[in-house]
């Protein structure tokens, strides 16, 4: 097994209590954030991801804003969204920012482009959810064109189109990293491999080596396109402590606030203790000691030749001092455990 695997941490930016109790107004979530990113950098952490997203619970509404703040203070962490919705935004618009966020990090810049499992940036941007599909497929199509930083020529159906239109400011070296982020659709596995682009895996629930025929076909997509396969990445939420226990119990309640506001919009049942046990145990959720949350990312990796893994660290409103401790233990103990276990 390849010791060259990457260790990230993603967050939405979830809308955190202070010590008594109390939502943090979302310029605060935002400022402790860049403090969480400096942090990671700190530790060596390989990557950071910022969700988009437009909504009371979630204060990144503009990720690159806030990696361009990320960047200013880091030296080596690499930088980038979790995802970008680019069906509700404009490729060009994209590409610019994250080229601008690239040449202030001195490039270290990444953009993992997705539909969204959030809709609410439809109805705020004036688009169709009806179109929810073609929108995707259409603005990807450009995407990909203007990462090939030359004067774009393009026709699509949803937008006017392109002569030889050349794209500001470039970036600087090479190509802009770019993955397709996926939650379990074959039809999107199969467009990054069209694209060919690196796909990233949310997986937020169940045994993860259920995606395993997604990478299956990731492959066997890429040999009928007669091209190397490009990496595969994970997403997974987690919680690191000293013991098992109390990542448990600090992590509960806090995730099940999350999780049964999200379920509730969404028609699902509130959860559980015995669900929460079971997904910790058996499932998608790293919580755990750093022993714990090792061996269980070790295993996923190996399970589906994962490039790399990100850690969706914080979790509703999770205090921001138990957000720092836990990537204090995930880049101190966890990543240096599971690379130990992968060159074993």
């Amino acid at each position: 097994m390849t010791t060259s695997v990457e260790f990230g941490l993603d967050t939405f930016g979830d809308v955190t209590n202070d010590a008594a109790l109390v939502p943090l107004p979302h310029a605060q979530v935002i400022r402790n954030v860049v403090d969480e990113a400096v942090l990671a950098d700190q530790l060596g952490i390989d990557f950071i991801g910022l969700g988009e997203h437009h909504r009371a619970d979630f204060a990144i509404s503009t990720p690159e804003t806030v990696l361009a703040a990320i960047a200013a203070r880091t030296e080596n962490i690499r930088l980038g969204s979790a995802v970008t919705v680019l069906s509700s935004d404009d490729p060009i618009r994209v590409f610019q920012r994250f080229a601008t966020v690239d040449a202030v990090s001195n490039g270290r810049a990444e953009v993992i482009l997705g539909r969204g499992s959030f809709t609410e940036s439809f109805p705020l941007f004036g688009f169709d959810l009806r179109q929810y599909n073609e929108l995707f497929e259409e603005k990807l199509d450009l995407f990909t064109e203007l990462l090939k930083q030359e004067p774009v020529t393009w026709q699509g159906k949803l937008r006017p189109p392109l002569k030889s239109q050349s794209v500001y400011p470039p970036v600087e070296h090479g190509r802009l990293k770019t993955w397709i982020g996926v939650g379990g659709s074959p039809e999107s596995v199969v467009r990054a491999a069209h694209y060919d682009l690196p796909l990233m895996l949310a997986i937020i629930g169940g045994d993860p080596k259920r995606f395993a025929p997604y990478v299956d076909l990731h492959q066997r997509a890429y040999q009928q396109f007669g091209r190397e396969p490009k990496p595969i990445g994970v997403h997974s939420p987690g919680y690191v402590a000293e013991t098992d226990a109390q990542a448990r119990e600090e992590l509960w309640p806090d995730y099940k606030v999350m999780r049964d506001r999200i379920g509730k919009e969404r028609g699902w049942p509130p959860m559980g203790r015995d669900e929460f046990v079971s997904e910790a145990e058996h499932g998608s959720l790293y919580v755990g000691a750093p022993e714990t949350v090792a061996r269980k990312i070790a295993a996923t990796v190996k399970a589906l030749g994962a490039a790399r893994f990100q850690l969706k660290y914080s979790a509703g409103p999770l205090p921001h001092d138990k957000l720092m401790k836990s990537i204090e233990l995930y880049g101190s103990k966890v990543v240096p455990m599971v690379r130990d276990m992968l060159a074993a």
